[in-house]
């Protein structure tokens, strides 16, 4: 059962006891961008930019299970590092395709998690209160999206670069991970979106294909997602700006 909470605010009833959460982390991803590298084997502060995404998890209170979707040739001999890091993570093959990693890493979390969390395995620099926003949405059985509103006046243009319409840009956001779901719905949406051959970049996108409503949260402009070498450059500079004698988030 879902937990109960507030409908104005989202947050849990007092009385009620935390749902447990699996989080589904694709990581197979071998980036074009980034010169064919493995994206989550670079280094950040020192250490695998996948192990800096997997901190604010394993911290979290609610987390019972982490399943990471890895390389095909990977999965079979994951690194040192991530073995025996933690109990609750288990490693998977991931697919040929964004979708079917995911779906291999949700139907490898353990059956408790009631709330899943999708979350890119490029994206370290997510926080205990991003995550806690996406869970007081999908605690109350709704999807969440982690995002951030356009600062950039945005086109939508055909093939040969003609603009065709200018959206208005207060109503578009950025969308980030995590993406919080209650557990049931989104193998649903998934499989449904497998068997149809549906093919997604966006876990909320199928989640609403199978009617879950969802919402977008609040975010950061500093939970970017790793894809460029100079994002890297950037990640490190947020990375030490947040870990360094202050400490805090970057503004």
């Amino acid at each position: 059962m879902m937990t109960p909470s507030d409908p104005e605010t989202g947050a849990a009833s007092p009385d009620a006891e935390p749902t447990d959460v699996g989080v589904a982390i694709p990581a197979a991803g071998i980036g074009s961008r980034m010169g064919r590298r493995k994206k989550a084997f670079l280094e950040l502060g020192g250490e695998p930019l996948l192990r800096r995404t997997l901190e604010p998890f394993l911290a979290h209170d609610r987390v019972v299970s982490i399943a990471i979707a890895l390389p095909a040739e990977e999965s079979g001999r994951p690194p040192g590092w991530l073995v025996g890091l933690d109990p609750r993570i288990r490693w998977v093959a991931g697919g040929v395709t964004r979708l079917h990693s995911v779906r291999a890493a949700i139907t490898a979390l353990d059956v408790r998690a009631e709330v899943i969390l999708v979350h890119d395995g490029a994206r370290p620099l997510v926080s205990r209160e991003i995550i806690d926003r996406c869970l007081r949405v999908a605690d109350r059985g709704e999807g969440a999206v982690a995002g951030w509103p356009s600062v950039d006046t945005l086109k939508e243009v055909d093939s040969a670069g003609q603009i065709l319409a200018t959206p208005r840009r207060e109503a578009l956001w950025r969308a980030q991970t995590p993406q919080a779901f209650p557990r049931q719905l989104l193998l649903d949406a998934y499989r449904k979106a497998l068997d149809d051959g549906v093919t997604a970049t966006d876990d909320s996108a199928l989640f609403a294909r199978v009617g879950g409503r969802v919402r977008m949260v609040e975010g950061a402009p500093w939970n970017l997602k790793v894809t460029h070498p100079e994002d890297l450059e950037v990640a490190e500079l947020l990375f030490r700006l947040r870990n360094g004698p202050t400490g805090g988030e970057p503004r």
